[in-house]
This record gives C-alpha cells, structure tokens and sequence, in this order.
C-alpha cells in the first residue's frame, strides 16, 4: 500500500504484528520504522539489527521468544538487500505465534524490494508501504509540523528556504531545525542565513534555472554530480522544476497573475518565485512539451538500456538540454 492509506489505519490506530517500509524516501522509511517501533514500545524494548548485523535464525529465534524483562519484544531490521521468501515467511508467522512479538523491516538503498511484498498481508496480519519522494508541498507541511513540535516560531517562507537549500533533503533540513529551536526567536530567512549553510558548492535552484535558460552548466553539473548526487534524483528534479515552470505558465496564460498558493499549494521565497515566472512567462507552450519528451527519453535510456556510465551520459544529454532549447 501507499503512504496514505496506511496513515488512516494509523489514524484508526490499527496495528499490525510485522511492517515493511521501503521506496524512494530514505527518510520517510526511516522515520516511520522508527515511530511504529516507539508505538509499540519503549527504546529499550527495541532490538536493532542493521544491515549485516542480521541474521535469520537469531531473528526467528527472538521473535518466538518472549523478554524476560518487559511484555513487548519488538525487533528493528534495517537492510540493504534483499530477506529470501522463506526465511521472511518464517520471521511474520513467528510474530504471529508469538503476542508479544513485532517486526519492522526497513529497506534501504535501491534494490528491489517489491518482491517482497508477497509476503505481507492482511491475512498474515502485516502490512508493507511503498513511500515515494515527498512533493515540495508535502515536505514543507512536514517541516511545519516538526517546527511545531519543537514549540518554534517560524515564517513558512523560512522553511520552504532551509528545504530548497539543501536540495529538497527533508533529513538535513529536520536537523537544521532542531538546532535552530534553541535560539527561542522568530525563524526568519535571514536567520537561515545566518546559521544554516546548504549541501554542496552549488546553489541547486541557480543550477536549474540556468539549465533552463540555455547556460552552460558544466561545471555547476560535474560538482553536484561529484557531491554524489544520484543521476536519476538529479534527471527528476530538473524534470520536476520544468514541471512547475509549466504549471506556472499556462496559470498565467490562463488567468493572469500567477499566484504561488494555488499553483504549488505553498509560498517559495519572493526572489526564486519571481525568477522562477519570469522564466515560465518566457518559455513558450509547445516548447514545454518537447522538452518533457526529451527528458523522459533521457529516464527510459536509463530505465531500459545499459548505459555504463550514467554520470558521464547525463552530462551530455544536459549539456545537448542547453542547446537544444535555448
């Protein structure tokens, strides 16, 4: 199931005895493993087995086993690869057998999971969510919501700043966040500014914007790509960003005044709201949709050929982006 579905059986207070989280967002995944484990019990009631740390029979073995110092036996796996059919089986029918028992599995990294999700089920009394990348509007009410719990001040435009400027990574903005709650004053843009600085070298938002208006990115686009930015979070985000230009375009061809509430369900910072129409207003209808063709041929190339090195066929194609549609 998705995201959504499964926070309305926690809304329903709903439990399962085994979970599986796994998808695009690594942080998400890691925040929800971590939230139902603390629903279920105490931090030291939770047993954490990361990565190699696993083990099938030692696992099966603590499931089946009750504490003997506490009523909840709640078992963590973070993983990298895939848990065999059988071995997975064995762990759910396990917290099945046993009342005490519950089982979270976090996958982590990129490989496929979806596999196991046959194991999962209502029948087995477990369930696995796929999360996919939070929206920008999703990631900045998200954000809202943990400025409230850490008891903070804040301007929304604050936050969707800490979000854009650290590249759209929810992780590193929750930790600029929890820094910035002692200094107990009105979070503001310049107070980001001042005490918050943003992954990398590049500022991604002038990076995108100068893609879109037909400057050479070359270095900008060999840097981000050296800081170890992914080439298909990269390939998204560019597309993602003509996404919005669009959307703002055809607004403002339609109705006018482009208004960033309606548009994108949120208020950006003025000066990359401004810079981000001006550059939508200038970009013609026809010429949107070819560029979206052009990048999703770009997706497909990586999705269904073997392309040996996707950073170096990335900075071509982006570099051949740039002429194309000056």
């Amino acid at each position: 199931m998705y995201k959504n579905e499964f926070d309305n059986y926690l809304k329903q207070n709903k439990k399962f005895k085994a979970y599986m989280f796994y998808g695009q967002s690594t942080f998400l995944i890691e925040q929800y493993s971590l939230a139902i484990a603390q629903m279920f019990g105490q931090n030291d009631e939770i047993e954490k087995l990361y990565f190699d740390d696993y083990d099938f029979k030692y696992a099966k073995d603590k499931l089946l086993q009750s504490s003997l110092f506490s009523s909840n036996n709640i078992l963590l796996i973070k993983i990298e690869k895939k848990i065999p059919k059988k071995e997975l089986d064995a762990l759910i029918e396990a917290c099945n057998t046993n009342p005490d028992s519950t089982l979270i599995i976090a996958c982590m990294g990129d490989s496929d999971f979806k596999t196991m999700e046959s194991s999962f089920s209502l029948n087995t009394n477990s369930v696995c969510v796929r999360f996919f990348q939070p929206t920008d509007l999703e990631a900045t009410k998200f954000l809202e919501y943990e400025a409230k719990m850490l008891q903070m001040q804040y301007e929304v435009s604050a936050l969707n700043h800490l979000y854009f400027m650290h590249k759209n990574d929810l992780a590193l903005s929750v930790n600029d966040l929890k820094k910035l709650a002692i200094l107990n004053e009105l979070i503001t843009i310049n107070v980001i500014d001042t005490y918050c600085f943003g992954i990398g070298t590049v500022n991604f938002e002038d990076f995108l914007h100068d893609l879109l208006s037909g400057k050479d990115i070359s270095d900008d686009l060999a840097l981000i790509l050296e800081e170890g930015m992914n080439e298909i979070f990269l390939l998204n985000q560019v597309t993602s960003f003509v996404q919005q230009l669009f959307m703002i375009s055809s607004y403002a061809r339609t109705l006018g005044q482009p208004n960033p509430k309606e548009i994108l369900g949120f208020i950006p910072p003025k000066n990359i709201w401004e810079k981000k129409s001006k550059l939508a207003i200038n970009i013609k209808p026809e010429v949107f949709q070819k560029i979206l063709e052009y990048l999703l041929n770009i997706e497909l190339d990586f999705k269904s050929s073997k392309i040996d090195d996707q950073s170096l066929y990335l900075q071509a194609a982006l570099r051949k982006f740039t002429v194309l549609f000056r």
